[in-house]
């Protein structure tokens, strides 16, 4: 969309031209340090990628409140230190303890 090339980005941002391209196409996932490597080095702010300000403010917001709640930020802290496979497990798990109970026989 700037006019530049993926070989000229991935030169800028210290990553292969096939690198650049793996993160186009959603092969690989790109950190948040990369992020805002390749927000510097197209001089946009790092809100661009995710949508119109307005959409990025309401997460943000959403997502302070979110961690505003008693514990919340305990529980992400130590959901991080999980393996993969256990946090799958306990999403499931909350997923279905946050679930209105249906009537019971």
């Amino acid at each position: 969309m700037r006019g530049g090339s993926q070989q000229a980005l991935a030169e800028a941002v210290g990553v292969t031209f096939q690198q650049v391209q793996k993160y186009e196409r959603g092969t690989n996932r790109v950190s948040a340090s990369m992020l805002a490597r390749i927000a510097a080095a197209l001089d946009v702010p790092v809100a661009e990628f995710f949508g119109p300000v307005e959409a990025v403010s309401q997460i943000s917001d959403d997502l302070a409140a979110m961690l505003g709640e008693p514990g919340a930020l305990k529980l992400l802290s130590s959901y991080c230190r999980l393996p993969r496979g256990h946090k799958a497990a306990l999403v499931s798990f909350i997923d279905a303890l946050s679930k209105p109970e249906g009537p019971r026989s």
